[in-house]
């Protein structure tokens, strides 16, 4: 028997679809600091409770003051709208030598756990103005974190200048960095330059084969999950050419 000809469909949009469409348009656009709460406050986390109707509420952890916070910031101002930290994904090119991602093992209170990490930081209140704070925030960490000092053979480019963690619970987002270390011999590496609360437990420089080694696993060596910046990383790095 032979086969039906495939009948064309109209798909169009009920008037369910469309109201809830436009309640979120008004969402969007009636937000006012009104609804917006501050119920707690510290120097590196706040916590808001956001009222988007009345009576309903929705918590935002956040590293912004009010007048920072995204919720509040017209469509626009996404166009220039800096992150709150840079993951820096490094790369070292040895002479004579196949290329290597550089890592290393960061405790992380939240997961309770040393978690295989990037080179990471917060973008200084002094840098927000600079139209290089990603770049200058990158350097600055991977000095303090690695002891690297990125010279004038090295490269240092934004990948993504914006990218959300978690948006379900918080406005925190990071700017992606590549930093390719071009060397004729391999740099001296160190851990000393850890600030307050930071912790470190060594170096993880890995191969192409390592790394997707990782990514299959989606764990490391310790059978500890990785952040997601981390997989980020992995994934930029075994797509290099």
């Amino acid at each position: 028997m032979d086969a039906e000809e495939p009948k064309n469909v109209e798909v169009s949009m009920n008037t369910e679809v469309l109201r809830n469409m436009w309640t979120t348009k008004d969402k969007e656009d009636k937000m006012k600091k009104e609804q917006i709460k501050k119920i707690y406050d510290s120097k590196y986390m706040k916590l808001y409770d956001i009222q988007y109707e009345k009576g309903a509420h929705y918590y935002c952890a956040s590293r912004r003051e009010e007048d920072r916070i995204p919720v509040l910031m017209p469509k626009e101002a996404y166009q220039t709208l800096l992150p709150d930290a840079v993951s820096c994904v490094v790369v070292l090119n040895i002479k004579g030598e196949e290329s290597k991602l550089l890592l290393s093992w960061e405790y992380r209170y939240p997961a309770g756990q040393y978690l295989l990490s990037v080179p990471a930081g917060i973008i200084d209140p002094e840098d927000w103005k600079s139209p290089n704070a990603l770049e200058r925030t990158a350097v600055r960490e991977l000095h303090e974190e690695t002891g690297i000092v990125v010279g004038p053979t090295d490269e240092v480019k934004v990948i993504n200048p914006f990218v959300f963690s978690t948006p379900g619970m918080t406005d925190e987002a990071n700017g992606l960095v590549f930093i390719s270390i071009n060397r004729d011999t391999m740099p001296e590496l160190t851990q000393s330059g850890a600030e307050g609360s930071e912790q470190f437990d060594g170096f993880r420089i890995l191969s192409k084969k390592d790394a997707q080694e990782y990514l299959r696993r989606g764990r490391d060596e310790h059978g500890i999950y990785y952040p997601l910046y981390t997989w980020a990383a992995l994934m930029y790095f075994v797509n290099l050419v």
